[in-house]
């Protein structure tokens, strides 16, 4: 397991993401496949069940959205945020 700004997360799951540039433009997408991780995350952010996006993507498995969701947890933890503050005209 490996630890990132409070997340734990295990390693066999961010194995099953990938980032090759000849698939998807290098887009980070499940191993094996060219389903992005992005793809995945908005379904469920969509209220897409496990067991509608399963049966939309039968060569998934439960284990690849959980990936792509700890995957892109760890994206937001290492971003940096840039306030923008707004002048008024």
């Amino acid at each position: 397991m490996c630890e990132q700004k409070g997340i734990v997360m295990d390693n066999h799951l961010l194995d099953r993401i990938i980032h090759n540039p000849d698939v998807m433009v290098g887009k980070p997408v499940i191993r094996g496949t060219r389903i992005p991780v992005e793809l995945i995350v908005r379904m469920v952010a969509q209220g897409i069940s496990q067991r509608e996006v399963l049966a939309e993507y039968p060569h998934l498995q439960p284990d690849d959205i959980q990936a792509a969701l700890f995957y892109a947890a760890a994206v937001i933890a290492n971003e940096t945020v840039f306030p923008i503050t707004s002048t008024a005209a």
